[in-house]
């Protein structure tokens, strides 16, 4: 019974001293790359405002990569399958300016919000972007269906 309970208390004494340890580990965050590609953007919200059915679809948000290195924009996703951007494939310079294209489909009647999230080596490796607006219904009435209505003869 007195040799159990050093075995016991041995192990406890080790998971206590292991625990410990591993306590005293710490984690140094990533360093800040001074010299990271930066996005600037002219507006990082682009209005289309009130538009018609099925109106002009495509607007372009303008940037400059005011890093010191090469922007590369590795993905954007749009937040729905009715936002479909565009982005440059090849690196932007330091003081470059590009564009990215984006496609609503203005189709949709009423108001929307949406979002479209860059993925890229900048110093926020994660971007969002947003579009916003109203579609107006469209002026065009439905087509009714023609019904022709047939005679009912008494018996």
């Amino acid at each position: 019974m007195k040799k159990m309970k050093k075995v016991i208390y041995s192990i406890g004494i080790m998971l206590c001293v292991a625990a410990g340890a591993n306590a005293q580990e710490t984690t140094t965050p990533n360093p800040v790359n001074p010299n990271a590609p930066k996005f600037k953007f002219e507006s990082e919200v682009m209005d289309y405002g009130t538009i018609e059915h099925n109106g002009e679809p495509n607007r372009e948000f303008k940037f400059t990569n005011v890093g010191k290195e090469p922007l590369i924009i590795s993905n954007a996703v749009g937040s729905c399958g009715c936002t479909t951007p565009d982005w440059p494939k090849e690196p932007i310079k330091p003081g470059a300016s590009a564009v990215i294209k984006v496609h609503y489909a203005t189709d949709r009647v009423g108001a929307f919000e949406k979002t479209i999230t860059l993925t890229s080596n900048a110093d926020t490796p994660s971007k969002v972007i947003r579009i916003k607006g109203v579609v107006k219904p469209d002026p065009t009435p439905a087509p009714t269906p023609s019904v022709t209505a047939t005679p009912v003869v008494p018996k």
